[in-house]
C-alpha cells in the first residue's frame, strides 16, 4: 500500500479519488486550498464522509506557499503525488489569464520542486481535453499537435504537461498525465453545464445554450470511469506518458439537455445565445492509448450516467 498526497483533495474529482484509494487500502493526504471559485461549503461536504477514516488527513494549504508544501512532504514519507489541484474553467480563464497561470502552472512547479527536495519520484497530472483546441481531426488522440490552445485554462494546462515532462528528463521522474474529457456525477462542480443546468431546470428557470443551436457536442466521461482510469495507473506509473480518459462517445448539447428533462421528469426552457470566446466546437477521446496501457474500460454510457446524477441531485 501506498501514502499518496491528492493535491485538490476537497474537490468534484479529488474526493472521489480519495474514496476510492483509503477504499482499496492506501494512506492518502488531501491538500486544498478551498479556492473561492466556489462555495466553501461544497468541498467540506465532498470529504465530510472520510474526516474520521483512520488513513485519512486534511491540510488546508496553497500551493504557492513552497516552505508549506516543502514541510508537508519532509514531514510524511510520500509515495506518490496526485496532483488535480487547479484554478478551473474555460471561460472565466479569460478574466483572470495571470491568475490562472500563477496556480497552474507556477503551483505545479512548486509542488515538483518540492517533491524532487523531498526525494518523491511519482506524480500523475489531471491536465484536459481543452488542450486539443478547436482540433478538427476527430477523435483526438495523444499524438495530436496541441500547440494551439484557445483559452488560457487551456494554455496553463499544456504548459503543466511541458513542465512535467521537463522534471521527468531532468530529475528522472515518473509523471503520467491524464487528458479529461468533461467529466461529470455527483458532486459535480456547481458551474459546469450538467449541474447548471439541472438546477435550473429543477428551478423552473430558463437554460442557456451557447452555441445557437445546440449541435456542439462533448464527449462526457462519468467520474467512475475517471477515478478507475486513475487508480489503474497505482502500478504502472513508468516513465512519462500522456493520456486520454474519455468516454469515446460524442453527445450533442440538445441531446444532453433532453436527458435532463427526462431523468428529472421535468421540462427546460431552453434560450439560445451565440457562441463564447474560448469554447471549442467538439471534443471526441480517442482511448485506444489507456485501454491498452493502463487498462482503461469506460463502462457508464451517458444515458445512465445522467439518470445516476439526477438521482444524486433528487436525493435518491
Amino acid at each position: 500500500m501506498k501514502t499518496i498526497l491528492v493535491t485538490g483533495g476537497a474537490g468534484f474529482i479529488g474526493s472521489h479519488l480519495v474514496e476510492r484509494l483509503l477504499a482499496l487500502g492506501h494512506t492518502v493526504v488531501a491538500l486544498d486550498n478551498f479556492d473561492p471559485f466556489y462555495d466553501e461549503a461544497i468541498k467540506r461536504a465532498n470529504i465530510q464522509g472520510v474526516l474520521d477514516h483512520p488513513r485519512f488527513s486534511f491540510v488546508q494549504g496553497d500551493l504557492l506557499d513552497r516552505p508549506s508544501l516543502d514541510q508537508r512532504l519532509r514531514s510524511q514519507p510520500t509515495d506518490l503525488v496526485i496532483h488535480l489541484a487547479a484554478k478551473a474553467g474555460v471561460r472565466p480563464s479569460l478574466e483572470d489569464p495571470a491568475g490562472y497561470f500563477r496556480a497552474n502552472v507556477t503551483g505545479t512547479i512548486n509542488l515538483l520542486d518540492a517533491m524532487k527536495a523531498a526525494g518523491v519520484r511519482q506524480m500523475m497530472f489531471a491536465s484536459s481535453s481543452s488542450v486539443y483546441g478547436n482540433n478538427k481531426k476527430l477523435p483526438f488522440a495523444e499524438t495530436d499537435n496541441v500547440d494551439y490552445p484557445i483559452s488560457p485554462y487551456a494554455a496553463s494546462k499544456k504548459s503543466g504537461e511541458l513542465i512535467c515532462h521537463t522534471y521527468h528528463t531532468l530529475y528522472n521522474m515518473d509523471i503520467f498525465a491524464y487528458r479529461f474529457f468533461t467529466v461529470y456525477g455527483p458532486r459535480q462542480r456547481p458551474e459546469m453545464a450538467i449541474a447548471t443546468f439541472a438546477r435550473r431546470i429543477l428551478d423552473g428557470k430558463p437554460i442557456t445554450l451557447f452555441d445557437g443551436n445546440g449541435s456542439t457536442s462533448r464527449d462526457y466521461t462519468f467520474i467512475d470511469d475517471i477515478i478507475d482510469g486513475l487508480v489503474g495507473s497505482l502500478d504502472r506509473l513508468k516513465g512519462y506518458e500522456v493520456f486520454n480518459l474519455g468516454e469515446s462517445q460524442v453527445v450533442k448539447l440538445l441531446d444532453l439537455v433532453k436527458l435532463l428533462e427526462t431523468h428529472l421528469h421535468k421540462k427546460a426552457e431552453i434560450r439560445f445565445e451565440g457562441r463564447q470566446p474560448g469554447d471549442v466546437d467538439a471534443t471526441y477521446a480517442d482511448i485506444s492509448k489507456a485501454r491498452k496501457m493502463l487498462g482503461y474500460n469506460p463502462l457508464t454510457k451517458i444515458d445512465a450516467g445522467v439518470r445516476r446524477y439526477c438521482e444524486w441531485v433528487l436525493g435518491g
